[in-house]
């Protein structure tokens, strides 16, 4: 499936309703640790987050867990908090390419 990569994000936050922080890779955390972004950290320490069935839960009370902890709502739209730094599930994410996305269905050009 090809997306159309012209699309500009509508800041609308759903793709990090997502919690994407479940994708974090090693490297993510390798480059946090470097840059010294001990506030990144901490967040994923106590995140603590594991797959229960469909759903991501809290490993220490069990409480669901919903979107992106770095996610913020600036008056009309969302904005990442770490947005300079985000982790690479993130700078890769084109709007339209997921199912979640506002673009998902107007942005399919092709199979």
């Amino acid at each position: 499936m090809k997306y159309d990569s012209d699309k500009e994000c509508r800041r609308c936050g759903t793709c990090s309703l997502a919690n994407l922080i479940a994708f974090v890779t090693d490297e993510d955390k390798i480059g946090w640790k470097g840059e010294q972004r001990q506030d990144i950290l901490r967040v994923l320490d106590n995140w603590d987050g594991l797959w229960a069935g469909d759903r991501l839960v809290s490993r220490t009370d069990g409480r669901q867990l919903y979107g992106c902890p770095f996610l913020k709502w600036e008056k009309n739209h969302y904005t990442c908090t770490i947005y300079e730094t985000r982790p690479e599930v993130c700078r890769n994410y084109l709007p339209g390419s997921s199912h979640i996305c506002p673009y998902y269905r107007e942005g399919k050009i092709s199979k």
